[in-house]
């Protein structure tokens, strides 16, 4: 059969991609920082971060995951936030640990969350305060044992990020109160992270990367299971 799409490709996409060329997306991820390190990788609220400083810093919350948490290869970590630089730290810092990440939409309500984290398997949350109440509802009879709550503003450098942690917390008012025994600051994972050395984890192409879950329009949300050669193949395709 004659490939006549082939045709409308525009000029310098492929015919075919090779997803094996890349291990895993920690693979693409390391090779990136390599050689574009000083080059900007994330931009947000006026801050930019290099792909040195993503390395870094996503080096330091893996090694938090897994020498203060414990976690091991295979674990499930929830992500609830929206576009902030905390969330590519968080992503890479639990992919380059052969960790699974967790998409949690932030607009979910206490029931949404509930089932999610007992259906996932993830007993370790990253969440933006302005909805840490509703972790806070949906913990009774959710297995989570770890949590990491993060600001807005944790990643803008002071004294910015101070106005804008006040301004989002009390002029505008967006952080419900919330009251988690033991919650983490995003920070002080940080900090943490950074007095420990991330083991360095074998990640092949058929490990899952992610746990993503549907829309749920036809009933509960459900996960699929997307493997790191799965992501390496939609990032080449990009």
């Amino acid at each position: 059969m004659d490939k006549i799409w082939l045709k409308e490709y525009p000029k310098g996409v492929p015919a075919e991609i090779n997803p094996d060329q890349y291990a895993s997306l920690k693979a693409v991820f390391d090779e990136s920082c390599r050689l574009y390190a000083t080059l900007p990788a994330y931009s947000n609220l006026g801050t930019t971060l290099s792909y040195a400083e993503i390395e870094k810093l996503s080096r330091q919350f893996g090694a938090y995951l897994q020498k203060v948490v414990g976690l091991k290869k295979g674990d499930r970590v929830a992500l609830m936030m929206p576009n902030l630089l905390q969330y590519p730290v968080a992503l890479f810092g639990v992919l380059r640990s052969g960790m699974v990440a967790v998409n949690v939409n932030p607009l979910y309500t206490e029931r949404e969350l509930e089932h999610q984290l007992k259906d996932s398997g993830a007993h370790t949350i990253v969440i933006l305060e302005n909805f840490a109440s509703t972790l806070q509802a949906a913990l009774p009879q959710a297995d989570v044992q770890h949590v990491v709550v993060t600001a807005i503003g944790d990643l803008v450098p002071f004294p910015k990020r101070a106005l804008v942690n006040f301004v989002v917390r009390k002029v505008k008012k967006m952080v419900p109160p919330w009251r988690i025994e033991g919650a983490v600051p995003f920070r002080t994972a940080l900090a943490q992270g950074a007095s420990h050395s991330m083991d360095e984890v074998q990640v092949t192409g058929t490990d899952v990367a992610f746990l993503q879950y549907t829309g749920g329009t036809t009933g509960v949300a459900k996960g699929a299971a997307l493997t790191h050669r799965n992501m390496v193949a939609n990032v080449l395709q990009a």
